[in-house]
């Protein structure tokens, strides 16, 4: 979780192409704030924390998170039908492909310890909202690579696992994707962009200022990439405890929580 949150704070004053596609930017400024991929991660591990193995019931959780933090952080830049969503009393899936449903999804890859597991949680957490196939093979995509890079997968193996099962395009180069890359948020048009980020960066920070350097919705692909790249690297204490620093209570108490619970396994 701390990678997505990192990658969504850090990212955060660069999206709509506010930056200037370079590496070289301040890590943390008075503009770095979280925003609504935080608050959904938040979510969506409070909902498997507190869910169980029902299906049923984890989906009803889901939903149930959800809705409650988006209304407590109803500030947090949230889409037009998401937002509708988290307001409605019959919350129903939309057929969404947009990329919310990879960035929230990285709690679910370090829950559970086997593959077909991870992915078939992935698209649950998905499915609430983005039931359309591009939304939950995002989601799935993503949790698949940071379950990979947790366990102990090189970044080539991780590459050709993507590739193979998933047919994402990951023979372009950060650089070239960057000359044209502009603000989309689609899993299709984000996904594969955060993880070659994820593949060039040398390090847990490098993958977070690549994925900035690409520019679009740049909280969300350093979100994305920043969450496979915990899984890869780790995350220095340093910036761990500048994480939390920038989170209210509440949601710092379920970082807190879930890290004391992954650590337990």
């Amino acid at each position: 979780m701390y990678g997505a949150i990192l990658g969504d704070i850090i990212g955060s004053p660069y999206e709509f192409d506010l930056g200037d596609k370079t590496k070289e930017f301040p890590l943390f400024s008075r503009y770095s704030m979280f925003t609504d991929d935080t608050v959904m991660t938040a979510a969506v591990a409070q909902a498997f924390l507190e869910g169980g193995e029902d299906r049923a019931l984890l989906r009803r959780e889901l939903v149930s998170a959800m809705q409650r933090w988006g209304r407590r952080y109803s500030f947090a830049g949230y889409g037009l039908r998401f937002g509708q969503w988290l307001d409605s009393q019959d919350p129903q899936p939309y057929y969404s492909f947009g990329n919310g449903s990879a960035m929230r999804v990285s709690p679910v890859a370090w829950l559970y310890d086997d593959l077909p597991t991870v992915l078939q949680m992935a698209e649950l957490s998905a499915e609430v909202t983005h039931n359309h196939p591009e939304g939950i093979k995002g989601a799935q995509a993503t949790a698949a690579a940071i379950f990979l890079a947790r366990t102990g997968s090189t970044k080539e193996q991780i590459k050709a696992y993507i590739r193979d099962a998933f047919g994402y395009d990951l023979s372009r180069t950060c650089h070239e994707i960057r000359r044209h890359y502009r603000h989309v948020e689609s899993c299709q048009e984000t996904v594969p962009e955060a993880i070659t980020a994820f593949l060039e960066g040398e390090s847990f920070e490098d993958v977070i200022r690549t994925a900035v350097s690409l520019g679009g919705d740049c909280d969300t692909l350093a979100a994305i990439a920043g969450s496979i790249a915990e899984g890869y690297y780790g995350v220095p204490k340093a910036l761990k405890a500048q994480c939390i620093a920038r989170l209210p209570e509440d949601l710092a108490g379920v970082l807190k929580l879930f890290e004391e619970r992954i650590s337990q396994k």
